[in-house]
């Protein structure tokens, strides 16, 4: 069965999105000065309250999607067809999948230091 490489691409940029939503962005404007914005935020949604109790499964399942994301778009068996068009195309639909890896991974890093490094700095 084959994988289209779309449906990783917006599978991984929602789970990188949450890891912001949840943990990073709250960190960062409690750090801004800004923690009244912060109480309006989680009075309007909730649910982010407890998805950041689950912060951990959320770096873990996020952090998994992007390995297994980076696999699927470099892996090197990966091969395009011979024709002309087609070929351009997979070659264009290869560069923006990995442009998306890249700012996942990134999303993720920052999210990461945010939720769990900078929280011990500030301890």
């Amino acid at each position: 069965m084959a994988i289209k490489h779309s449906s990783w691409t917006w599978t991984l940029l929602f789970t990188t999105s949450a890891t912001l939503v949840c943990c990073a962005l709250p960190i960062l404007l409690v750090s801004l000065g800004m923690g009244t914005v912060v109480s309006s935020l989680a009075s309007s949604a909730p649910w982010l309250i407890t998805l950041s109790m689950y912060k951990g499964w959320v770096f873990a399942v996020s952090g998994l999607l992007i390995a297994a994301s980076a696999w699927v778009v470099q892996r090197a068996a990966r091969t395009c067809p011979a024709d002309p068009v087609l070929r351009q195309a997979c070659e264009t639909a290869t560069r923006w999948n990995s442009r998306f890896l890249w700012l996942a991974a990134g999303m993720w890093a920052i999210g990461f230091f945010y939720a769990f490094i900078l929280v011990r700095i500030y301890d």
